[in-house]
């Protein structure tokens, strides 16, 4: 590589390795604390001279995370296809078909993204037990389509502009309406997007805890981050297995991030971020 060219990318180079030291340390430090024996309180990074692997299975054990398993994963596949459709549609309303005050709902929900998250639980714990939701599943999943709502309408919306518009005229002049000029034209192009807006839903779904501690009194019945709470207790909190316990909850979300990246990579670099 020429000298001249090194230089000028020596800045990019620096901050990507900070940052994937950044990303990496705690990820180490964790799993080596997981390794620990339990009952001791890991500090530091240090690989343990006897590695305890069977930290995990116990882990998996006390946390009952077979059972949070299945709950997480009923959960993901409730919101995440139903968000994505919708806020698909929306998008393509709002940006394709320029619908009648389209823009006013498109700024409404952009401005919702400016409301701190917890400011919705009351109100949202009293309209679901007024539906007879609270303590079942349907109490976390709808509710979770809803708040999604807003950032993905503006992710897919995103999208949806940097697209010309002469396909779309190219398709009515032949004779294509919009849902089929959606069907064979627009969701090809927008792949990616979906996809990444996907896995952003799946892991924002997977890791949710507040309102699964909120809406569902069961524990057996939340996302697998409720997990965590099975490692801690009123007067202390077990280090090592809370360690294993986090890297098993975070296992499913590096694979399925691993599996889309190409996706989720394709769709920045088509612009999908930019409104």
């Amino acid at each position: 590589m020429p000298t001249r060219t090194l230089r000028r990318r020596a800045p990019g180079l620096v901050l990507i390795a900070a940052a994937g030291l950044y990303s990496v340390v705690p990820l180490l430090s964790m799993i080596s604390a997981a390794l620990a024996p339990q009952g001791s309180f890991p500090s530091g990074l240090s690989w343990p001279s006897h590695p305890h692997w069977h930290n995990f299975v116990d882990a998996w054990n006390v946390a009952n995370i077979t059972t949070l398993l299945k709950s997480s994963t009923l959960i993901v596949f409730g919101v995440v296809p139903a968000a994505v459709l919708i806020s698909t549609m929306a998008a393509y309303a709002i940006a394709v078909l320029d619908i009648p005050l389209g823009r006013v709902f498109y700024t409404v929900l952009v401005l919702t993204l400016t409301l701190p998250y917890e400011i919705v639980i009351v109100p949202l714990y009293e309209q679901v037990k007024e539906m007879g939701l609270l303590g079942s599943q349907w109490a976390l999943v709808l509710p979770l389509i809803g708040l999604n709502m807003p950032f993905a309408v503006f992710w897919m919306r995103a999208h949806f502009v940097t697209v010309p518009r002469e396909l779309s005229e190219a398709a009515g002049i032949d004779g294509a309406g919009p849902w089929r000029a959606l069907w064979h034209i627009h969701l090809p192009l927008a792949r990616p997007a979906i996809a990444s807006l996907a896995l952003l839903m799946f892991l924002s779904t997977w890791n949710q805890f507040l309102l699964a501690l909120v809406l569902i009194d069961d524990p057996d019945k939340r996302t697998m981050a409720g997990a965590l709470q099975a490692f801690t207790t009123k007067y202390s909190t077990d280090q090592v297995l809370l360690n294993a316990g986090a890297l098993l909850i975070m296992a499913p979300t590096i694979l399925v991030f691993l599996f889309l990246q190409r996706h989720f990579v394709k769709a920045l670099l088509q612009g999908s971020v930019k409104g």
